[in-house]
């Protein structure tokens, strides 16, 4: 694993480099991504790191959430229906070992470039039970030979110093990744969706857990109810100031079994969903201002049809709106970071 470490200590000090040229000469930094791209690419990022593709394997180790287990409240976000992105071999009734297998093969038929995995806990709450039982979960993830680390996927308020401490020691020999959904930095809107924290509290673990050295992510939806177009973009500003490796964009989508979704149909006049061509636009806008450090995970949300309340872009897939996200770029001849404070 010392190889690991050495690669991924490369790509951050390449990053400082990155962000001192810009600030040096902000015109430059236009095409000086990995791959020639606008962006901080994700794919890039593990290729620095890693040395190869690197695909990550959802498990779902049967956890649960504050919010829905009566902790914080009971009926969970507004928004959320996990069976709507969680894939059919993920199944708590097995074994974290047989999930992995199962979503190895199933991922070699879509990305047969891969060849290191990582375990990814994204169901629910990934850190929500004792440290002991997480013990036993993670550790065997780890001991499968095609995994080289985890990304757990869970809420800042299921995270504590005994268990940032665990992950520190873990990372010192392991990838280790840990996805905070943050959803909106509006403290109106997390009341509102039911995330059952505040933005201070959000931000006060996410820092926390950025000083323990480990790797820190988020994930942000755009379009919630009562949030307009100027206050998402001045967003930007918001999470880049934040000790961020990476982030994950998704435009809402109003999925059946939610609450959202009977609000969706009582109160259509509260929702301003965005159009393929508004979400381009305003991603592009919102990449501009954001930290060209920060890794971007992805932009776009995929939910199957047979799951949407509302109507899809015409059931492309993430990969083909990021093409197109791209070719704004271009056309604008702009990038990550263009309009970032600093």
């Amino acid at each position: 694993m010392n190889g690991l470490r050495l690669s991924a200590k490369a790509a951050l000090i390449f990053f400082r480099i990155l962000i001192y040229f810009y600030r040096l000469n902000p015109s430059r930094l236009s095409m000086h991504f990995p791959g020639n791209k606008r962006y901080n690419s994700y794919n890039e990022y593990f290729k620095s790191t890693f040395g190869c593709r690197v695909q990550k394997v959802s498990i779902d180790a049967g956890f649960t959430c504050p919010n829905r287990d009566g902790t914080t409240g009971t009926s969970g976000c507004t928004y959320c229906n996990n069976d709507a992105f969680n894939p059919s071999y993920c199944i708590p009734s097995k074994s974290i070992t047989r999930q992995i297998e199962e979503g190895i093969a199933f991922h070699k038929i879509r990305y047969r470039r891969a060849m290191k995995y990582l375990a990814y806990f994204q169901t629910y709450s990934n850190t929500y039970a004792p440290l002991d039982q997480l013990k036993e979960i993670y550790s065997e993830a780890l001991q499968h030979p095609d995994v080289v680390g985890l990304v757990i996927g869970t809420r800042t308020d299921c995270m504590d110093d005994e268990k940032l401490a665990y992950f520190s020691r873990l990372s010192e020999n392991y990838y280790v990744m840990i996805e905070y959904g943050l959803e909106s930095t509006s403290e109106q809107t997390l009341m509102a969706i039911n995330r059952g924290h505040t933005m201070a509290q959000a931000g006060a673990m996410i820092r926390k857990t950025a000083d323990c050295g480990l790797k820190t992510g988020i994930h942000l939806i755009f379009g919630l109810p009562g949030e307009t177009r100027q206050e998402m973009l001045g967003r930007a500003g918001i999470i880049s100031a934040l000790p961020l490796t990476t982030v994950k964009f998704h435009q809402l989508q109003i999925v059946k079994g939610t609450k959202m979704a009977l609000q969706y149909r009582d109160q259509p006049g509260i929702f301003s969903l965005f159009s393929l061509e508004e979400y381009i636009s305003f991603i592009v806008s919102f990449i501009e201002r954001l930290n060209p450090a920060f890794v971007i995970e992805r932009f776009t949300g995929e939910v199957p049809p047979r799951y949407l309340e509302s109507q899809p872009w015409s059931n492309l897939r993430a990969d083909q709106v990021a093409v197109m996200i791209e070719e704004e770029l271009q056309k604008r001849n702009t990038w990550q970071g263009r309009l970032w404070a600093g």
